[in-house]
Parts: C-alpha cells; sequence; structure tokens
C-alpha cells in the first residue's frame, strides 16, 4: 500500500496514429501537438483505494465506464494502494471516434498521472496492460493506440499473450511529418472493425505481411518515401473501411497527387493521415485533404500537420 508522494499532479498523453495501413492491430506511432490533460488528486471525500471522476466534458462520469478511469482503477489495483482515493480531472483535447486514439489518450494520461502519483513504481508494459483493460471495454484488446501513447514513437506489438511490445527507433536526423486531416464525422470503432472481413485471401496476407515488414524497416531507416509507399499498400482493412468514411478515396487520392508520399486512415478513421518530409509540403498536402473531404465526401475538415511525438505521456 505505497502512500502518495504528491497530493496533485497533471500528466497529459498524445493522440496516436494506430494501424499505419498494413499493421492493423500491431502498429502504431504517437503525434505530437494534441492530446488528452488528466489531474490526479488524493481526495479525503473519495472512497479509500478507489477512483471518482470530478470534472469531464461529454464523457460518462462513472469511472467504471470511463477510459481513464478504468485504467486509473487498474493502475491503483496493480499498486494496491488501499488507504486513500483518487479524484480525476479530465479535459479532453482529442475528438471523439476521431481515429487519433482519443479513448488511449485518456487511458494514458490517467494511467501515468496515477501511477507516478504514489511514485512511478510500474513499468511501461504495466502501464499499457492497464490501459488495454480500458481498451477492451470501449473499442477492443488492441494496443496499437495505447502502446505509442505510453511509449511514443514507433511502436510494434510483437505479441498480445504475454504482451510484448518492441519501440522501433526512427533516426533523429530524418524529418518526419504527419498530415491529419479530420472531418467533422463520427467514425465509431467497433461500428469500423465490423465492417473488417472474416477470412483473407493467401494472396493479400502475404502482400500485407511484406508492406508492413518493409514499414518497419523504413521507420528503423529513416526512410520516409518507403514508409509512405507500405503506409498507403494496404489491401486487407483500408478497402473495407474506406466507403464507410464519405470522400475517403478522394482525399487519398488528392494527397498523393499534391507530392505525399502515402496516405491511409488513421485507426478507424475518420481522420486520413499522409506522411511527408517537409513542414510546408505538408500545410500543402493537408488544404488539399481538406478540399477533397469537402468537395467528394461533402464534409468540412481541419487539418494538422504534426511531428513524431517520442515521448508519450508524461506529467507536465
Amino acid at each position: 500500500d505505497p502512500s502518495p508522494v504528491f497530493t496533485s499532479l497533471k500528466s497529459f498523453a498524445p493522440a496516436t496514429v494506430a494501424n499505419l495501413g498494413p499493421g492493423f492491430d500491431f502498429l502504431g506511432c504517437a503525434v505530437d501537438g494534441v492530446g488528452d490533460y488528466v489531474t490526479a488528486s488524493v481526495d479525503t471525500s473519495v472512497r479509500p483505494g478507489s477512483v471518482a471522476i470530478s470534472s469531464i466534458t461529454k464523457l460518462n462520469r462513472n469511472p467504471l465506464w470511463n477510459c481513464a478511469g478504468i485504467a486509473a482503477i487498474e493502475v491503483m489495483r496493480s499498486l494496491a494502494v488501499r488507504s486513500v482515493g483518487v479524484s480525476l480531472q479530465l479535459h479532453k483535447g482529442l475528438p471523439l471516434g476521431s481515429g487519433l486514439g482519443s479513448s488511449a489518450a485518456s487511458a494514458a494520461a490517467a494511467a501515468v498521472a496515477v501511477n507516478e502519483l504514489f511514485g512511478g513504481h510500474l513499468s511501461p508494459s504495466e502501464l499499457v496492460l492497464a490501459c488495454l483493460v480500458s481498451e477492451a471495454k470501449v473499442s477492443g484488446y488492441h494496443a496499437d493506440n495505447v502502446g505509442p501513447a505510453i511509449m511514443g514513437g514507433f511502436v510494434l506489438i510483437r505479441s498480445y499473450d504475454p504482451l510484448e511490445i518492441l519501440r522501433l527507433e526512427f533516426p533523429a536526423d530524418r524529418d518526419l511529418y504527419f498530415v491529419l486531416a479530420s472531418p467533422d464525422f463520427e467514425a465509431p470503432t467497433k461500428k469500423m472493425r465490423a465492417a473488417l472481413p472474416a477470412d483473407v485471401r493467401m494472396k493479400d496476407h502475404i502482400f500485407n505481411s511484406s508492406q508492413a515488414a518493409a514499414l518497419v524497416a523504413a521507420v528503423l531507416q529513416g526512410d520516409v518515401r518507403v514508409l509512405g509507399a507500405a503506409l498507403s499498400s494496404d489491401v486487407i482493412v483500408e478497402p473495407k473501411r474506406a466507403p464507410l468514411i464519405p470522400g475517403m478515396a478522394g482525399v487519398k487520392r488528392a494527397a498523393l497527387e499534391a507530392g505525399a508520399f502515402g496516405c491511409t486512415i488513421s485507426g478507424a478513421g475518420p481522420t486520413a493521415v499522409a506522411v511527408i518530409d517537409s513542414e510546408e509540403k505538408g500545410k500543402v498536402i493537408g488544404e488539399r485533404m481538406v478540399e477533397a473531404f469537402l468537395s467528394d465526401g461533402g464534409l468540412s475538415a481541419s487539418m494538422t500537420v504534426s511531428r513524431l511525438d517520442r515521448v508519450g505521456a508524461r506529467v507536465v
């Protein structure tokens, strides 16, 4: 039963791009500039050993049905905290159902905040496991968002049972920018997962496997062109999900015509993600993507150009 080392602290967890095209449920990365904040506080009005959510917008305040609350409860359980209660304040910087790991960011920020409140005894892998309990309840048992949200950078989930996550180091001296175009449209993860095929042709399996392997090699080598080509080449998941996002095919076409090295759906969507090696080029690509969402899908959209978040969830 560890004693708290702080009375209150604030944490941040970044947005994430899951799947990266052919890496369905086993590849993901963190992107900078946007995410969720959680403040965790020792609270005498909360029953010892339990968690309450004192402040939140647009979401369920019941900690048993809230991503941040579930992850916080798991961390408390793992640490065997019994003598004090904790309250959470959650500030959502990410829209719901955006394909940018909204639920994972909430869970990761809460897990890190509660862990650090009691001295930071849990490892990153243990924090990912706590967040996976949350993800399983709201969107499915997959770590391609919570992994990079906790650990930062690019991650590869080698195994789920037992959990083994490999961090992939993108060279610090190479330029990589993510162009994120987010339409005013919600794509619930459970609905988008229901669209996936039950069976996959051997030919498609082989092709996607080679693209995922090429993407990993490109990350390690800092080759943004190959990374983009591989990211653009999913023949299993994207063809089933793209028709459910109005204008997605046109958005991808516009991004590539504007010079993007690759473009695909971020996570379950509806955000589209493109990659490039220049921020200025990224802004032009993003403008074309926003225009395509409107012309091809009838959706207004916003765009941002982000870099890789190499740190992951942290105390701020």
